[in-house]
Order: C-alpha cells, then sequence, then structure tokens
C-alpha cells in the first residue's frame, strides 16, 4: 500500500473537512428547487459539473480513457447512478430518519468491500473509530427526529435506499483500487469528470424512461442559477475533493466525512431556529468530532 507525507494526508484532511460543509450546505438549497424531474435534473447537474470540470482535465495528462479502464469508469459511473436514483425513489417510500440512519453504514460498508479488494488495512483501530462516528451521526439523527419529529421504520422504501447506500460505498472503493493498479488516471480531475460523466449519462437515460422530462420546461431562473450552483459548487467541487482525496487516504477514512455532514445541518439548523439548541445534540456531536480527530491523527489506521 502506498504511503504519503503527513502534510499531504493532512491537507486531504481538510479537503474533506471542505467537502462536508458543501454537502451539508447543498441539502437546504436542494430544497429551493421546485417540483421538477428529479433523475433528470440530477444529469443536468452532472453535466454542468463535468463542463466546469472540462478545462481543468482536458489539460491533464491522460484525459481520454484507454479502453481497458472504461469499465471503471462505468462502474464507478454506475455507482452514482444507483446512488442518486435509490435516493430520489427513496424518498417517496421511506422515513427521513430511516434514511438518514441507514447512511450511517456506508463508511463500514466502504471498508469492509475495501478489505475484499485489497485497498484497506486489517487493523482494528479503522472499523473502532468508523463504528464510534456512526454511533455519533446516528444520535445526531434521532435528536433531529426528536425536534423535527419522524419514526424508523424498515419496509420496501428503505430496502432500495440500503442498496444506494451500497453504491456509494463501492464509488471510493473502486476508485481506490483503480489508482493502486495503475488502471486509473492519477488525475482527480480526470477521475470525476469520467465518472461524472458515465454516471449522468445512465441516470439521464433512466430520468427519460420513468421522468416526465417535459416538466422542465416550467423551470424558472431561479431553478436554473439554483441548478447551476448545485452542479459546479456542489457535484464538481465535492466529487473533485473526495477523488482528491482517495489518492491518500483509505475509502473508510474518506466516507467516515460524511458522519460530519449531520454536523454540518444541525449548525445549519441552529442558525434559522435558534430555539432548537438544546443538550440533546451534545453526545452525538462530540462522538462525530472526537471520529475525525481520530482519523486526521492517523490513529485509526494504526
Amino acid at each position: 500500500m502506498l504511503t504519503f507525507s503527513r502534510e499531504l494526508v493532512m491537507r486531504e484532511h481538510a479537503g474533506m473537512l471542505l467537502w462536508a460543509f458543501l454537502v451539508g450546505l447543498s441539502f437546504p438549497v436542494v430544497g429551493w428547487l421546485e417540483a421538477l424531474p428529479p433523475l433528470t435534473l440530477t444529469a443536468l447537474r452532472f453535466a454542468i459539473a463535468c463542463a466546469g470540470l472540462w478545462w481543468l482535465a482536458r489539460r491533464s495528462a491522460g484525459f481520454w480513457p484507454a479502453w481497458r479502464t472504461l469499465p471503471i469508469y462505468g462502474v464507478m459511473g454506475l455507482c452514482l447512478a444507483g446512488f442518486f436514483s435509490a435516493m430520489f425513489w427513496a424518498a417517496h417510500h421511506a422515513t427521513a430518519i430511516s434514511m438518514a440512519t441507514l447512511y450511517v453504514t456506508v463508511p463500514l460498508l466502504a471498508y469492509a468491500m475495501g478489505l475484499v479488494l485489497g485497498v484497506e488495512r486489517r487493523a482494528w483501530r479503522m472499523p473502532a473509530v468508523l463504528l464510534l462516528g456512526a454511533c455519533g451521526a446516528l444520535l445526531l439523527a434521532l435528536a433531529e427526529a426528536v425536534v423535527k419529529g419522524g419514526s424508523f421504520r424498515f419496509g420496501r422504501g428503505e430496502a432500495v435506499f440500503f442498496l444506494g447506500c451500497v453504491a456509494s460505498a463501492l464509488y471510493p472503493v473502486i476508485s481506490k483500487w483503480g489508482l493502486a493498479r495503475k488502471k486509473l488516471s492519477t488525475s482527480a480531475a480526470v477521475r470525476t469528470f469520467w465518472s461524472l460523466a458515465m454516471g449522468g449519462v445512465l441516470i439521464g437515460a433512466l430520468g427519460l424512461a420513468v421522468e416526465p422530462v417535459g416538466k422542465l420546461a416550467a423551470m424558472s431562473g431561479k431553478d436554473a442559477l439554483v441548478l447551476v450552483y448545485l452542479g459546479l459548487g456542489s457535484s464538481a467541487l465535492t466529487f473533485w475533493l473526495m477523488q482528491h482525496a482517495t489518492a491518500a487516504l483509505t475509502p473508510g477514512a474518506v466516507t467516515a466525512y460524511g458522519y460530519l455532514v449531520p454536523f454540518v445541518s444541525m449548525l445549519l439548523l441552529f442558525a434559522q431556529a435558534p430555539g432548537t439548541i438544546s443538550w440533546i445534540w451534545l453526545p452525538g456531536s462530540l462522538l462525530v468530532v472526537l471520529t475525525i480527530a481520530l482519523l486526521a491523527s492517523g490513529r485509526a489506521g494504526r
């Protein structure tokens, strides 16, 4: 397994902190969009992201992938398509607390699949730290459920969303596997571009098949601006940060920053409704912050 300088590793951890902030911020922004076809909107969002990455990726060596690497990018795109498709479908068939609870499994799934593909170290500390973070994120989800209302259940919608979580966890694992075997470009921009392009094509094809695409005609100027922001500021930048970190960090460590997303959402909730601040948020917050501190210190991988 490749080793990297401490400075580089810390820089990637800092990048993933920015990733968590951007992802946490994108959830309320998505709510600004009108009731438009979600899969088609995601395909457009990915297309905008690819357009923004084009100038950076095009200048990198090995921009055009070899034929033998196309299946790998196809699997990565399928992971993105699988997660977003499952998320949008489950949003109408599962409770928010159920989805938030299931999503905390992603880092542990990524670690397990990383072990199978040989891109994770067999050490007890990493799964222990990931489990700690999962407990913290779960406590934050439960606190939000107490404040906003909601309950956990496991039905067809939750089962589909869990499959989406598996696809999400597999994305950085395949990226790390391809990098370790020199099958993918060393440029994070190139890897991000082609995985988003493949995912966008797959999601777009599914959207054309199952959604009333004609509703896009109702898109307002505000919707278009929000979509451009999500494409450039969320999709392009966040997936680039994830791909950049994947080169130096393990899949489990990269996906563990997803535990910070409910923490960021909590801070946004406090800013909008200060009356929701209470001790109920403290246990989960402390566990999540401790998890990230352990990951950044390098102790989790020993």
